[in-house]
């Protein structure tokens, strides 16, 4: 379990990156305010490259038959949206990618495995497939103005058609006030020891908290809805429970802040005495354009 979770980690750092969401409509409750309302809406221009600085930390424990063993990894990279077209309707296609990334990995008695992608021209042992997916397009995604995926291509599919989720948080229909909450539910495939699938009930809910100077502060919450009495399966379900909060900049329509954490702790997932404790945060942060530009040339000097 501790070699899964830290693959997780360390081996779908795009997946981090993206910061996968529900997809299914939102149910979008009424929230009695005297206050203004606002749109929110993503926006984009053709021609158009953003950038965000993404970091993903996490250490997870395991004990299992009297040995504990912890894991630490620690991954920023920098997400690229290049935009190639707008529709009339503001939804937008672009090519998603990786521009750079330095990985490390600790695990117990073991060296520390590191890899930087802007200096190191071999990766280490396990990051092969990490090193080949820098500076190439991912996916091609059309986004719609509510954040709704409309159409997504691949450049290597998960198999058997997995759903890949969301790329980024939905917003709501309508204009809506602070303290107006709207929700997603949507499901999750467990695998049981058994051998079937388990669907699991899910629920984000985001809630708007604040607007000051243009930008709106949402929370975001993960609720699984499914009574689980199995640790086996709840320690599948961890990496799912984050809360946290994202910045959204009204004016230019794009998140510009965000933060995800995670701390849960499962007992008996393998055994009585077995335990695992999880904590990650997530962060990211928008690079404004002009910034952006003068950090991808800096690197490039660096390389050379």
């Amino acid at each position: 379990m501790l070699t899964m979770l830290v693959r997780t980690t360390a081996g779908a750092f795009l997946l981090a990156a993206s910061a996968a969401f529900a997809a299914e409509p939102a149910k979008q409750p009424e929230t009695p305010s005297n206050g203004p309302k606002h749109t929110l809406r993503y926006k984009f221009q053709p021609g158009q490259t953003l950038r965000w600085e993404v970091t993903h930390r996490a250490r997870v424990e395991t004990t299992v038959s009297g040995t504990t063993q912890t894991a630490d990894t620690q991954t920023t990279s920098v997400k690229v949206w290049r935009v190639t077209a707008v529709a009339p309707d503001g939804s937008a296609t672009f090519e998603h990618s990786v521009e750079s990334v330095d990985m490390r990995q600790k695990l117990s008695g073991r060296m520390e495995t590191h890899y930087n992608s802007r200096t190191d021209k071999t990766p280490p042992v396990g990051f092969e497939t990490v090193a080949k997916s820098i500076g190439v397009p991912l996916s091609t995604i059309t986004l719609d103005p509510l954040g709704k995926i409309v159409k997504r291509q691949t450049a290597k599919p998960k198999p058997g058609g997995e759903h890949e989720g969301q790329i980024t948080i939905p917003l709501p229909e309508e204009a809506v006030p602070v303290g107006h909450t709207w929700s997603f539910p949507y499901e999750i495939d467990v695998p049981t020891n058994a051998g079937t699938i388990k669907k699991v009930k899910t629920l984000q809910s985001f809630t708007l908290e604040e607007v000051k100077d243009g930008v709106a502060t949402i929370r975001v919450a993960t609720q699984v809805l499914t009574p689980i009495h199995d640790p086996a399966l709840e320690v599948q379900l961890v990496q799912r429970e984050a809360t946290g909060t994202v910045r959204f900049e009204i004016g230019s329509g794009r998140v510009v802040e965000q933060q995800m954490e995670v701390d849960k702790q499962v007992v008996g997932f393998s055994g009585p005495a077995s335990s695992l404790h999880y904590r990650t945060r997530f962060t990211e942060k928008y690079l404004e354009e002009a910034k952006a530009g003068e950090k991808t040339a800096a690197r490039s000097a660096d390389a050379k």
